[in-house]
């Protein structure tokens, strides 16, 4: 109950001061409710006007490419559960908002993992403008990539279509359709500006083979699909290297051919799970290795029936408090330096379970090479 001459003495309690106070409270929580950012729901669906004839060529196929495309890309609201100032009661409000494609018939749709992450909810909008709340599938921190599932009918579905990101080079046009800054079905254009970018995934975990382009990519654009000229996806849009936040032409994409690798996995099993040597590492001791100035990954024990085991890698031998034998320390993989377990973990990365890989290690001070089936 309210404490009368607390909160301005006797008249309060009249049925005039209730009423005022009911709604000093409304507005208090009106003004504490988070606004919703501009829904997708709000842009016009109109029936597009004949092509002007004076359109050059470039522009002509720049429009044909968005129109095209453009369907295959949803607007993301990722909510999350708020309690009131009471505690009595609870709503879902939303906490951000991001881009996603559709993936295939079946109604799984690409996005960021940084999207939706910590999400007790995702609403899906499609291009008609209709509304649906998204079933969770499937999520990799590591390549910031996640899976979610609409129930739509089929033929509202546009799957987009996928290229080969192996096949880019430098210089080559590419655009990015998203929703910055909630601004549904955004186009921005630019080139690739570089290949093999090395960026980190949401757990730290390097992600490889990157692409960096100088097309425009705001808050809001994660999620979405980098296109090629053609209209395929060759990436999905993450991040961007911005002192102020703000896009300074300088974006990147996670590329299709990592996407093509770890999506079908997640709509399988709902994790990604990477090829593995079979030993196991403790981040402790390995972080004492790299004090001591010695860098690379040391081995703390061995898988029995692993590849890693029918190679002869040894682990750490330790009799009570003393230790009898340093394990041995991977510098490399298949040539490729690796100075941490992360690196290690993105090289492997590119690998699939069964390959064989030739890893360098250090043993007694000596170094050494051994082949490794990956499991």
């Amino acid at each position: 109950m309210i404490d009368a001459q607390r909160y301005g003495g006797g008249p309060a309690t009249g049925p005039r001061g209730i009423a005022a106070i009911l709604l000093l409270l409304a507005l208090a929580g009106a003004a504490c409710t988070p606004v919703a950012p501009p829904p997708a729901a709000q842009a016009q669906v109109r029936e597009a006007p004949p092509m002007p004839a004076s359109l050059r060529p470039d522009e002509l196929a720049m429009v044909e490419l968005f129109e095209r495309t453009s369907p295959s890309v949803v607007y993301l609201t990722s909510l999350a559960r708020r309690v009131d100032w009471f505690g009595r009661t609870t709503a879902e409000v939303p906490q951000g908002t991001g881009t996603g494609f559709v993936w295939d018939d079946a109604g799984h749709v690409i996005t960021n993992y940084h999207v939706i992450g910590g999400a007790s909810a995702v609403e899906v909008v499609l291009h008609d403008q209709m509304t649906y709340e998204a079933t969770f599938v499937g999520a990799s921190p590591s390549h910031d990539l996640a899976v979610l599932r609409i129930s739509a009918p089929p033929g509202t579905l546009r799957p987009v279509e996928i290229d080969d990101s192996e096949a880019l080079r430098v210089g080559q046009s590419v655009y990015a359709i998203g929703n910055p800054f909630g601004l549904s079905a955004t186009l921005t254009t630019g080139i690739v500006s570089a290949l093999g970018r090395r960026i980190e995934g949401t757990d730290g975990t390097p992600i490889e083979n990157v692409i960096q382009t100088d097309a425009a990519i705001n808050r809001g654009n994660s999620g979405g699909p980098l296109l090629n000229s053609a209209g395929r996806v060759i990436g999905v849009n993450t991040q961007i290297a911005s002192p102020s936040g703000a896009s300074h032409g300088v974006g990147f994409a996670v590329p299709v051919n990592t996407v093509l690798r770890v999506v079908p996995e997640l709509i399988e099993n709902g994790e990604y799970v990477p090829p593995q040597l079979g030993i196991e590492i403790d981040p402790y001791l390995n972080r004492r290795l790299l004090r001591r100035g010695t860098t690379g990954v040391l081995v703390r024990d061995v898988t029995p029936g692993t590849g890693a085991a029918e190679a002869g890698l040894r682990g750490i031998q330790v009799e009570g408090n003393q230790l009898l034998r340093l394990g041995d320390i991977i510098q490399g993989i298949n040539g490729e330096r690796v100075r941490s377990p992360a690196e290690m973990r993105g090289v492997l990365d590119r690998y699939q379970v069964g390959d064989e890989v030739t890893v360098m290690f250090l043993r007694d001070g000596q170094e050494r090479e051994v082949v490794v089936r990956l499991s």
